[in-house]
């Protein structure tokens, strides 16, 4: 963030999108060093990076955090739980920072992806028997998103047209939680 100022003066807009899963199974066995760094990567740092993005943004005229949380964070499903708890997490920090920065003229909101095609996901998306039985008759568009279906919303969440909008949070799931 120093290189930041030092070389652009300001920063407008910070997307905290860093996410990881390192355990799938039943959070009541969960090893707690699969915990701390699933903690450690979606909760320490959209946290440290939020912070020193409002702490910059707050010396200039505003700006926009956009967190991409998870619809997990709302709805768990089985044997993600560290996982949707993070992503939970994130959502009442997007909220806390959202209500903390916006005398600032700082918006902060969270894009709540289903499921994407990544490298993230490629495990599930890559496993056809999962896909059709159990993942696709969940999702009403029966479809897995692609990564530049986020986009959209995250141009449209650090733009201008989003200037009243704080504290919020946009699915973009396929209806999956319709």
């Amino acid at each position: 963030f120093d290189y930041i100022e030092a070389t652009y003066g300001k920063l407008d807009i910070l997307v905290n999108n860093a996410g990881m899963n390192s355990y799938y199974g039943a959070i009541i066995d969960a090893p707690i060093d699969a915990w701390d760094k699933v903690i450690e990567v979606n909760l320490t740092g959209t946290l440290l990076m939020s912070q020193y993005a409002g702490k910059l943004m707050m010396k200039n005229t505003g700006g926009s955090i956009i967190n991409v949380a998870s619809v997990n964070g709302i709805s768990p499903p089985a044997m993600q739980g560290i996982y949707s708890i993070t992503k939970a997490g994130v959502i009442a920090m997007t909220k806390a920072f959202a209500k903390e920065l916006a005398p600032n003229n700082i918006r902060v909101n969270a894009l709540l992806p289903g499921l994407t095609a990544t490298k993230f996901t490629s495990v599930m998306v890559e496993n056809e028997e999962l896909m059709e039985k159990y993942l696709l008759p969940q999702i009403p568009m029966h479809r897995v998103a692609e990564p530049e279906e986020m986009c959209g919303t995250v141009v449209f969440l650090a733009s201008d047209a989003a200037s009243y909008i704080t504290g919020t949070n946009i699915i973009v799931d396929g209806g999956l939680l319709a």
